[in-house]
């Protein structure tokens, strides 16, 4: 059976593409490498200087009402940002540009996070450190 190999790129609805592209340009240094128009939708191309790629779609028709992870569907997206070193200078980064967001979380694993909401109420996290098992959920049942 063919493995899966990560991921090829994440794409998130948004309520104002100019606004979101803008937003994950400054606060996560994401630049735009396309922008495209379709039946129905917008959408911009973001990537990252390491080469992960988020992608940004404004359909044309959309139900109202903000992000919550609360419904059936994405939860959150975390962004590995390498150790805890880059997650505080992020934090610091997050404090000039004004963009709320929680303390610096740091268990004993010595990992470190930080969560914060994109302009949709969209749910990230920046994450620094390797997955610690102690995180995982419950092993599935035989």
């Amino acid at each position: 059976m063919a493995e899966l190999q990560g991921y090829h790129h994440v794409s998130l609805s948004v309520s104002d593409l100019g606004k979101s592209a803008e937003w994950y340009r400054q606060t996560l240094g994401f630049e735009t490498t396309a922008e495209i128009e379709g039946d129905g939708f917008r959408r911009t191309r973001l990537r990252a200087g390491n080469g992960l790629t988020l992608t940004l779609t404004a359909h044309e028709q959309q139900p109202g009402g903000p992000f919550d992870e609360h419904r059936i569907g994405v939860d959150h997206i975390a962004f590995n940002v390498g150790g805890t070193e880059a997650v505080q200078e992020l934090k610091g980064r997050f404090e000039e540009l004004g963009v709320v967001h929680s303390d610096v979380k740091q268990p004993a694993s010595g990992n470190a996070m930080i969560t914060l909401r994109d302009p949709d109420n969209i749910q990230l996290e920046v994450f620094g450190g390797t997955f610690d098992s102690g995180h995982r959920g419950a092993d599935p049942k035989p």
